[in-house]
């Protein structure tokens, strides 16, 4: 089982779980974090660290984000790992809580 990053980081892209996951499993692109199915450890310590409450075990996934399962695995593949904490993008406050953001993701690859 694995976590899950969803629509709410979209824009905001806090790295507060960045720093507390053990096995480096994040993987960074230009609006959006997502984590590597095949690298965590399920291990839940990224979840409560989300200001934007973005984290989701995929068992506990609504079913309206389920999509975010495979969006995760497939830019994990083609974004940079990060590794530490970043300064959340300028206007990370605004974009919390703003739904249906998927619109916004930046740095989709060519599939």
């Amino acid at each position: 089982m694995a976590f899950v990053v969803t629509d709410n980081c979209i824009q905001c892209k806090y790295t507060d779980c960045v720093d507390v996951c053990p096995v480096d499993c994040f993987y960074e692109g230009p609006n959006f974090l997502v984590i590597h199915p095949d690298e965590c450890i399920d291990c839940a310590l990224c979840e409560p660290e989300c200001p934007a409450k973005a984290i989701y075990s995929e068992d506990e996934l609504p079913n309206e984000m389920q999509h975010f399962m495979e969006l995760n695995e497939v830019l994990a593949e083609h974004w940079p790992n990060i590794s530490g904490r970043k300064d959340p993008l300028p206007d990370a406050e605004k974009w919390d809580g703003v739904a249906d953001k998927l619109d916004k993701l930046e740095g989709m690859p060519d599939i």
